[in-house]
């Protein structure tokens, strides 16, 4: 398992732009109620940035490890989300959603079925459930289903990404706890943004929605750097 110290060695030089990015969007912090073409831009660069870092590796390294192009993927619906959600006033948040959605499906599948973990499975899901109840009351027309949906999905992939970190068998490495991490502070962001659009207005809500989703975003684009072994199993054999 690669050290941590050699990660931040080998890796932070090339998460410099978006951590630059970063400090330009909380910076200038934009107001959402004037959404514009140039508030997008500015939004979406830290994720720009972070397809920057992935295809920094290499396109041989994205052509050998498919969990890497998956992840590259999510980031660009990523993207896509954001940029309609610069506009939901405007009747883009399903749109929004929908591109979130697509990332989820493709995060998940990038973090791969085994370990199974019925376990964390469990625990996500009543974690999940009891954030659907909270809403609930709250939700009306297409919304009911739709929040119901988005929440499987998110819910699922962090399932995935918390059952890869197995602690007690020894079986982690530090991506797959990024990967964790970077699930459950985007489960955090989400409920965060569905909390305050449909239930009541959170303290700081915007504040604490882009700091944790970036900060997802950026644990997740680095899960992928260390993939190798489980994309090539024979080679480590």
């Amino acid at each position: 398992m690669v050290s941590p110290v050699t990660v931040v060695k080998c890796e932070g030089p090339k998460l410099v732009p978006f951590f630059k990015a970063t400090c330009v969007y909380f910076v200038l912090w934009l107001p959402t109620s004037s959404p514009s073409w140039f508030s997008a831009l500015i939004k979406c660069l830290p994720i720009f940035c972070l397809w920057v870092f992935l295809l920094a590796h290499g396109i041989t390294f994205l052509g050998a490890h498919s969990s890497a192009r998956k992840i590259l993927a999510g980031l660009i619906f990523s993207s896509l989300g954001d940029a309609f959600l610069i506009w939901q006033e405007q009747g883009y948040f399903v749109h929004g959603l929908l591109m979130f959605a697509i990332s989820h499906v493709l995060y998940s599948s990038a973090f791969g079925m085994k370990p199974l973990d019925l376990r964390a499975g469990l625990s996500v899901g009543v974690l999940s459930g009891l954030s659907y109840a909270l809403l609930y009351s709250y939700l009306s027309g297409p919304f009911t289903y739709l929040v119901a949906v988005y929440i499987a999905l998110i819910g699922f992939m962090g399932w995935r990404a918390l059952a890869g970190v197995q602690l007690y068998d020894d079986l982690w490495t530090w991506t797959k706890l990024s990967a964790c991490l970077g699930a459950m502070l985007f489960m955090v962001s989400d409920l965060t943004i569905a909390v305050n659009k449909f239930c009541f207005p959170v303290p700081h809500s915007r504040a604490i929605i882009m700091a944790t989703y970036y900060a997802a975003q950026m644990l997740i684009a680095l899960s992928a750097v260390e993939r190798q072994d489980e994309d090539n199993p024979k080679k480590t054999a």
